[in-house]
């Protein structure tokens, strides 16, 4: 082997023991930190199988009247968790078609504070919240107030203990999906699957109307003369205004009444005696409710009544 030679073989050796050391510098000295995460879950929704059918919330088609959902937190509450119930409420809104506003007074969502620490199960109680006033109509399970009490701070990124309790307050129940933010242990890692805003928009997408419903009725007929029984609720999402029940014998108004105002899932039943029918025969009875307002549905404010054989 030349000289030449030689050499070349020790440089080439000589860079070959650097690399090596500049490997095991890198991989035993500390450079900059990384900081790891609990990986996202990859299925956060309310049920762990997608089949199952069991229902999201403490009663089937729970809501407020409105998408504007009026809130108050008490001024006992500390920075840290007014912070955390805003930014829940921000959320919320982000997903959904709700918007929550501050008031002073006469709010729908109240929001309490407590230092008390409360266990259950065998473990520490976050937070409580619900519905506290429903109204049960046809079609809906109307929540007139809705409470939150937040007992601890939440010490995660997101506000999750003031969310978990700002949709049970929007009527949603406990998920057995631990991944999920309904699971009744809170985790940072929980998240909102998509099921629950999908379920609140779908509610939501009825406008707050009232809906007066023509429910029950019975007629009878003594010679010239109707006795009749009308019964009328408001199964919609508002109080209704005046209306105007008439009674038609076939295509003539025998009886035209006003109606007062019905508040939400409250009714009335009406009784009228000896209304003179002018016509030699009658075929049918209609009873109508007659409103200048929006509905939710006006088939059901016509009930017809016939002849019984």
């Amino acid at each position: 082997m030349t000289f030449k030679s030689a050499l070349k073989y020790l440089f080439a050796l000589l860079f070959i023991c650097i690399m090596i050391l500049l490997l095991l510098v890198y991989l035993i000295l500390p450079l900059d930190p990384i900081d790891f995460i609990i990986e996202s879950p990859p299925h956060s929704n309310f049920n762990l199988d997608p089949y199952d059918s069991k229902e999201m919330q403490f009663y089937p088609n729970m809501r407020y009247s409105s998408s504007n959902i009026t809130y108050r937190i008490d001024e006992v509450c500390g920075i840290k968790k007014k912070d955390d119930m805003t930014r829940a409420f921000e959320i919320v809104e982000e997903l959904t078609i709700l918007k929550f506003y501050p008031v002073k007074d006469n709010e729908e969502i109240s929001v309490t504070c407590s230092d008390d620490v409360i266990v259950k199960e065998d473990h520490f109680i976050a937070g409580e919240g619900g519905p506290v006033n429903i109204v049960q109509t046809q079609n809906f399970n109307i929540i007139l107030n809705g409470k939150i009490l937040l007992i601890r701070d939440s010490q995660c990124e997101t506000p999750n203990i003031a969310i978990h309790e700002l949709f049970h307050a929007l009527g949603f129940d406990h998920s057995e999906n631990p991944n999920n933010i309904m699971y009744p242990v809170t985790r940072c890692s929980q998240t909102i699957g998509q099921d629950i805003p999908n379920l609140i928009n779908q509610i939501y997408s009825i406008p707050s109307y009232p809906d007066l419903n023509v429910y029950n009725a019975s007629a009878i007929m003594k010679r010239k003369f109707l006795d009749i029984n009308v019964s009328i609720k408001n199964q919609g999402l508002k109080d209704s205004e005046v209306s105007t029940l008439l009674i038609y014998a076939d295509d003539k108004i025998v009886k035209e009444e006003e109606l007062d105002p019905l508040k939400v899932g409250y009714g009335v039943t009406m009784m009228f005696k000896n209304i003179f029918i002018p016509q030699i025969s009658v075929e049918k009875i209609k009873i109508e409710v007659e409103t200048n307002f929006s509905e939710i549905e006006t088939k059901n404010n016509i009930l017809f009544l016939e002849i019984k054989k």
